[in-house]
């Protein structure tokens, strides 16, 4: 038996079905800390784990009284929203179907169809505090494609929080490595008393992931 109480054998006779990709996945997750981490205190992802560091760097949560979540699924950061923001008003969207989470008024449909932010911000009943984005389009396997596709969708979650935030909220989006785009990021600084880039610990160290916080919100 390993230290971890699996038995290596098993792990990769079950592995042998898998394609070389997901089975390098697999083992990825069996020996990842916070997914174990995750599943031992009821989160529903690892990620939760990165909004629960953002949080402690920026005090995201302090305060909070409404959130807007997008790409929500599974619900991992909306967990974090709910125990450190507790009777915060959440309100959710996400192409992929979510388990219901108590006190999160959920949508599943596309984030750019041109209903959906009227529909989260009546949802809500007041302007958000914090809108949160951990979108990423579906990658094609074209660097430079995947890029452009996610920041297409960060620019659009900005304008959107931009247009809804409170006076004082803060703006934080999932982007690629090299940050913010640059016309995107003169946008932010133009609305947001300050604009910083962090990467979270639970950010896999190969992810090319890093995360916009803008706070301060000073208004259209």
């Amino acid at each position: 038996m390993s230290r971890s109480g699996r038995d290596p054998g098993e792990r990769l006779k079950t592995a042998k079905k898998r394609t070389a990709s997901s089975a390098r996945w697999l083992t990825r997750q069996l020996n990842d800390p916070y997914v174990k981490r995750a599943k031992d205190e009821g989160y529903r992802s690892r990620a939760a784990y990165k909004l629960a560091e953002l949080d402690d760097r920026f005090a995201l949560l302090k305060g909070a009284k409404a959130v807007v979540d997008l790409g929500i699924a599974p619900g991992g950061w909306a967990q974090i929203v709910a125990k450190r923001a507790p009777g915060a008003a959440i309100v959710g969207i996400d192409l992929l179907p979510v388990d219901p989470l108590p006190g999160v008024t959920l949508f599943q449909m596309d984030f750019m169809a041109d209903e959906a932010p009227g529909l989260l911000t009546e949802a809500l009943g007041r302007a958000p505090d914090l809108v949160l984005s951990d979108m990423a389009a579906n990658t094609v396997g074209h660097k430079q494609t995947d890029h452009l596709r996610t920041m297409g969708l960060v620019e659009a979650a900005a304008d959107f929080a931009i247009a809804a935030l409170a006076p004082g909220g803060a703006f934080v989006a999932k982007v690629l490595a090299g940050g913010t785009d640059p016309v995107l990021l003169a946008l932010l600084k133009r609305h947001f008393a300050a604009v910083k880039h962090a990467k979270p610990p639970a950010s896999r160290k190969g992810s090319s992931e890093w995360y916009v916080i803008a706070q301060g919100f000073k208004g259209v």
